[in-house]
């Protein structure tokens, strides 16, 4: 499956994604929105920044996916935190996702670059950050 993934822009997590500074990419909600329960292991991630271009500049490959439990906003934080050296999230991010009482952490690998891509978001309404478009070809302009 394949899902496209808008990234911080203003953080740099696409770059920091690429140069294997960053291996996980996290996302919380207070209830299970996407991609909760949607992602598996092998499934490839392709990144866009969310600076309104809407270009495909990098993809991974997940390599595993924790979906918790409902969490306190204790367990939550701790959860970030405890992963904190693979999700290299700066304090506005740390304290953006926790809290959350559902998480989703992703492992990637194989970070690569890509000439940038054009997609055909017109089937997906709402302005998701997470994408699961199935196969990307149906998608690529």
């Amino acid at each position: 499956m394949d899902h496209v993934v808008y990234v911080d822009t203003k953080e740099k997590e696409l770059d920091k994604l690429l140069s294997g500074e960053k291996s996980m990419i996290i996302r919380g909600a207070a209830g299970r929105k996407l991609p909760y329960g949607r992602v598996e292991a092998s499934d490839v991630l392709w990144f866009v920044e969310n600076k309104g271009d809407g270009l495909v500049k990098g993809k991974a490959t997940a390599k595993s996916v924790y979906n918790s439990e409902k969490l306190t906003e204790q367990e939550s934080e701790k959860a970030v935190l405890d992963r904190q050296e693979q999700l290299r999230l700066t304090p506005n991010q740390i304290k953006r996702w926790s809290g959350k009482r559902y998480l989703v952490l992703i492992e990637i690998e194989k970070a690569q670059r890509l000439e940038p891509f054009a997609i055909d978001r017109s089937e997906y309404g709402n302005m998701d950050d997470w994408l699961p478009v199935g196969d990307i070809g149906r998608v690529r302009l």
